[in-house]
């Protein structure tokens, strides 16, 4: 039986309900006349209007702006980026008006709602209208191959296990570019309607289940763990199973009314998820940021090394290097690697066009902001 308890109407006071509902009134007003001066916007630009995510990402800038503007406002200082839930409703707001006054804009995610893709999206997009969750990684691909959506926000690096070799592997099926990044930090969380001791089953997607084997092998030793697609269909399943526990994100547990049991239960404190914003847009130069390449060399000694010498002589700091296998071919191998700069710098436009000589494959996969 739930431990939950129904809400008792009349225990709300009247006066406390009646501001809360013209709070909510005069948000709505307003962000109405915000969707009115983003049509007005579009039309004096005459079609050159910033995409959805330099929208969002716009409007967080103009606020913290204000801020520094105002630093002896508390209030408005806040907003500026020291409460990260003021930045979430900037972005929140910023999408949703541009969703309504411009056009929607399909961004797909790893469904569904309240995975951590999707929080990671929301991190950039905020909520907007045009959120499509799907069933995997490749299917996010082929949305945005497809132009069925214009971005789409995959994992591809976590700090405990590693690459996401899906992600890696449509990277050499796909033509997409990588436009951004986002680092989320990952707090699993486990979550049921029952007591921790009379938990019988723990459900989560494999690498959270990995990420958690610590606390959970000490805190749950009898539990049996069930492997399933999300973390979010795992809450799901544990709002109707009884005895079951999902290990998630807050927000999931939230959406299916579960209680918390204990929080942040990952065995490494510092455990990242980087995700990347794919799409067919190349962003400018920032002047901080990341490149991203995919190459096949020759099987033949030293031939590595060679194109790392390119990168040397061209003083360019590699920050991440992967190898995977060419599908179907035993002993080849892909390399990822991203390095800083920005492609229509000098030097990193010479060691790629260098690097083009020498492989046998080159993908040019993106530059992008870094953060």
């Amino acid at each position: 039986m739930s431990r939950h308890k129904p809400n008792n109407p009349q225990s709300k006071p009247p006066a406390i309900t009646d501001s809360i509902s013209e709070l909510d009134r005069e948000l709505v007003l307003l962000a109405l006349r915000r969707c009115e001066l983003l049509k007005t916007y579009q039309q004096q630009a005459q079609g050159d209007f910033p995409s959805l995510r330099d929208a969002c990402l716009q409007a967080e800038a103009n606020v913290a702006k204000q801020a520094v503007d105002n630093a002896d406002e508390a209030a408005v200082k806040d907003i500026a980026g020291t409460s990260p839930f003021a930045a979430s409703i900037i972005r929140y707001i910023a999408g949703a008006t541009y969703a309504e006054a411009i056009r929607p804009t399909r961004i797909a995610f790893l469904g569904p709602v309240q995975s951590y893709s999707y929080l990671a999206a929301c991190k950039v997009f905020g909520p907007a209208s045009g959120m499509v969750g799907v069933s995997s990684i490749p299917a996010v691909f082929e949305e945005v191959a497809r132009d069925q959506a214009r971005y789409g926000v995959v994992p591809i690096e976590n700090s405990t296990d590693g690459r996401i070799v899906d992600t890696l592997n449509m990277f050499i099926r796909t033509p997409v570019q990588i436009c951004g990044e986002i680092p989320l930090p990952i707090h699993h969380n486990l979550l049921a309607r029952c007591d921790r001791s009379d938990i019988k089953r723990v459900y989560s997607k494999p690498q959270a289940l990995s990420q958690c084997r610590g606390w959970l092998a000490e805190h749950l030793p009898g539990a049996l763990w069930v492997e399933v697609a999300s973390t979010t269909a795992a809450a799901e399943i544990a709002a109707q199973e009884e005895g079951a526990a999902a290990v998630a994100s807050v927000e999931a547990g939230i959406e299916h009314g579960l209680d918390v049991i204990a929080r942040s239960i990952e065995d490494n404190p510092n455990n990242v998820t980087r995700f990347v914003i794919i799409g067919k847009e190349r962003p400018a130069p920032t002047g901080h940021d990341k490149t991203s390449i995919m190459f096949q060399v020759p099987h033949k000694p030293g031939a590595l090394a060679d194109v790392m010498v390119l990168f040397k002589n061209n003083g360019l700091n590699l920050t991440w290097i992967e190898s995977f296998p060419v599908p179907g071919i035993a002993n080849e191998y892909f390399f990822f690697v991203e390095l800083e700069g920005h492609r229509d710098q000098t030097n990193v436009g010479d060691a790629i066009e260098k690097l083009r000589g020498e492989a046998i494959r080159l993908e040019l996969l993106g530059s992008y902001p870094r953060t």
